[in-house]
């Protein structure tokens, strides 16, 4: 149960934070899908299109205003490549795994 945790401790987190949706639970649980799949390294390198895959979120825009908000309250750093050849950099917490 110890691959749980990271997404336990997110729900622990924003159990008080009434700007997070279910989007962003969504992304989110995604991102943490795509870091386990990568070996949880931290960062990941990631593009849109293949966590909007698993999050099954089709608006990139969705993806992109949801993902600057978890960068914004603090539950992860994001850091957007702004080449479409080249994978945004997104981080965790060390809390989260």
């Amino acid at each position: 149960m110890e691959e749980l945790k990271p997404l336990s401790d997110f729900f622990t987190a924003i159990e008080q934070d009434g700007r997070i949706s279910i989007t962003h639970i969504g992304i989110y649980a995604a991102l943490l899908e795509y870091r386990a799949k990568m070996g949880n390294s931290n960062p990941i390198v990631a593009f849109s299109y293949d966590i909007m895959k698993i999050a099954k979120i089709s608006s990139a825009m969705t993806y992109h205003k949801c993902v600057k908000d978890l960068n914004a309250y603090g539950y992860i750093r994001y850091e957007p490549s702004f080449n479409k050849n080249k994978g945004s950099k997104i981080y965790f917490h060390e809390s989260d795994g």
